[in-house]
């Protein structure tokens, strides 16, 4: 039996699931002489805003390769000594929000595997759609898998290919000729740093370059943290393989088009990064001075729901010529919690994130601009907590169209029958939150705003178009694979540390 990953103790987390949730991040470098844990650290760090729940970084010395993952954000799992105990030159990272998958610590990535031809790390941003199809065809014919999320799906596909004598390039080719869904993923082998993306290009991956060492990540904003310079995305289909005699693309699987996922744009990224060559901020800006102009309102305030309302209040503000202010202050250490609350504390979970400024929103018409509406339990809450701080008038501005279908792809957001805009009316959903009014962005608008043609972004949570068709034989939900794992070495009380 192949043994690819350990399995550890279960972390029960609460969450705000009003919002959708960030996909995952990675970040893989190819240094020599470089300390390449401590760029990836530094790389994790900054693309800790895709997930929180766990992280792990696999380092390759060109024998061996050595991995330390554990539950919790990026700063907690590793310490300087962990750090330390990380040699090589060449280095894969992840930090995960899980979308399969429970958040156990059998389930942190990267997943590292032996096989016959090279150990193998292997970490993945997005979510397979037909996951359930392969490990059941692979459970078949013998593979005892170890994890509940469709990650190892991936990395048990290469591991077969590879055992039966294909090279690196061939085994993720024969890989991506069966997995259909988004995937961004950062391999490690004991001598090679490599990118791969799926036909859609759904997640984002990038290319740096830090002097003569490459650099991998989820997003530009990745990159100026460790010195290194954006060079180029890595294409959606493409292969890339880093090694000792610098970079080569390969064709993995021809793509049809792209379909970068547009929640990327609104919320996912952070606002200094680059996608389609355009920082996010300004895009998110524009997307404020359009929502001006399709919904305007008469009001004495703009404000933002802290952070990611930020840049687009700035443009509505801007193009409303209604001034901008601050009337909600973001606590940044309360956005999640391993602390289970009682009903009272979850009722009011907005509470312990925002704090209403009284003597500036105290009798003003507010224009209060967010990034989306899920299920609408949190909006309300912000609806009642700036009234009963005084606020006249609240009138909701949101920069995503109204979220009628699920993603399959990668967001955690919520099944068809929790979305509020799925099964209500603008004019429902305004009365349900409890708003003066209520203004969505367009879909014509938000492409505007990105200043990209529809065909090259994934629209399915606004219009139900899926650009990778969804099967209609299961309910793709997180815990698809949760099951008694009865065949797994327990180790209860530590973090993984693995030598492959």
């Amino acid at each position: 039996m192949r043994t690819c990953t350990k399995a550890g103790k279960l972390y029960d987390t609460v969450y705000d699931h009003d919002t959708p949730r960030e996909a995952c991040g990675l970040f893989g470098v190819y240094a020599p002489g470089e300390d390449v844990a401590r760029l990836t650290y530094f790389g994790l760090f900054a693309l800790q805003h895709r997930g929180q729940e766990s992280a792990g970084i696999a380092v390759s010395d060109g024998a061996r390769i050595r991995a330390y993952k554990d539950l919790g954000l990026v700063t907690r799992v590793f310490t300087e000594p962990v750090l330390q105990s990380l040699q090589g030159y060449i280095a894969v990272g992840h930090t995960r929000y899980s979308t399969t998958g429970s958040s156990t610590l059998r389930n942190v990535q990267p997943i590292t595997c032996p096989t016959e031809h090279g150990n193998i790390a292997v970490a993945h941003n997005g979510n397979l759609v037909n996951a359930h199809v392969l490990r059941a065809q692979l459970e078949a014919i013998g593979e005892q898998f170890e994890t509940t999320n469709d990650s190892e799906v991936i990395v048990r596909l290469i591991a077969r290919a590879l055992d039966e004598g294909a090279d690196i390039v061939s085994a993720i080719r024969q890989m991506m000729r069966q997995v259909e869904g988004a995937y961004s993923l950062a391999i490690l082998t004991p001598t090679q740093l490599i990118g791969v993306r799926d036909p859609f290009g759904v997640r984002p991956l990038c290319l740096g370059k830090l002097g003569d060492a490459w650099v991998l990540a989820s997003e530009t904003c990745a990159l100026p943290p460790i010195g290194a310079e954006y060079v180029r995305d890595v294409m959606p289909g493409e292969i890339v393989v880093i090694d000792e005699r610098g970079l080569h693309s390969y064709e993995g699987l021809p793509s049809e088009r792209e379909a970068l996922c547009m929640f990327e744009l609104i919320y996912f990224a952070r606002p200094d990064s680059h996608l389609y060559g355009r920082l996010l901020y300004e895009v998110r800006r524009r997307m404020g001075q359009i929502l001006a102009r399709e919904h305007p309102a008469d009001a004495d305030l703009v404000i933002p729901v802290p952070d990611s309302g930020i840049p687009a209040a700035v443009g509505y503000a801007t193009e409303s010529g209604i001034p901008y202010g601050d009337g909600l202050i973001k606590n940044r250490y309360a956005p999640r919690t391993f602390i289970q609350p009682d009903q009272r504390l979850r009722e009011q979970s907005v509470r312990l994130k925002l704090t209403p400024l009284r003597e500036v929103i105290a009798g003003k018409r507010l224009v209060v601009v967010d990034d989306s509406i899920v299920r609408g339990t949190t909006t309300r809450q912000i609806v009642r907590l700036l009234f009963e701080a005084g606020a006249r008038e609240v009138h909701m501005r949101i920069t995503a169209p109204p979220i009628r279908f699920p993603c399959h792809y990668g967001i955690d957001m919520a099944t068809q029958r929790e979305l509020v805009a799925a099964h209500h009316t603008v004019e429902d959903v305004r009365q349900q939150i409890g708003a003066t009014s209520l203004g969505y962005l367009s879909i014509e608008g938000l492409l505007e705003a990105a200043g990209q043609p529809r065909n090259r972004f994934c629209l399915a949570c606004f219009n139900g178009e899926y650009p990778i068709p969804i099967p209609d034989d299961v309910e793709l939900v997180k815990e698809i694979f949760e099951q008694p794992q009865s065949s797994l070495s327990v180790r209860a009380d530590v973090p993984l540390t693995a030598d492959v």
